[in-house]
């Protein structure tokens, strides 16, 4: 089975909130069809800093990033999330 791979961009509720926290409870939440693969800090503006998700998951799994996106949205701290491209992943 093929996977892709999802670029996604989580926006903190504001510059108070500790990110390596926020990364230990986004991977808590994820479910297990969903692989971290990579994150990393991005700056926004101001001194606030958001984290972008590098995730894989199954190519054929129903509903495509809308389950992705409510478990991301729902985690304690996090005020957005932006899907920025989903890419099939080489075989």
């Amino acid at each position: 089975m093929s996977k892709v791979i999802l670029a996604v961009r989580v926006n903190p509720e504001g510059s108070e909130v500790d990110l390596d926290e926020l990364l230990a409870r986004i991977r808590e939440s994820l479910p297990p069809h969903y692989e971290l693969l990579k994150s990393e800090r991005f700056y926004i503006a101001f001194g606030l800093y958001g984290l972008r998700l590098y995730i894989a998951m199954p190519e054929d799994y129903e509903g495509g990033t809308y389950e992705l996106e409510n478990v991301l949205g729902g985690v304690k701290g996090v005020s957005s999330i932006d899907v920025e491209y989903v890419t099939r992943m080489p075989i």
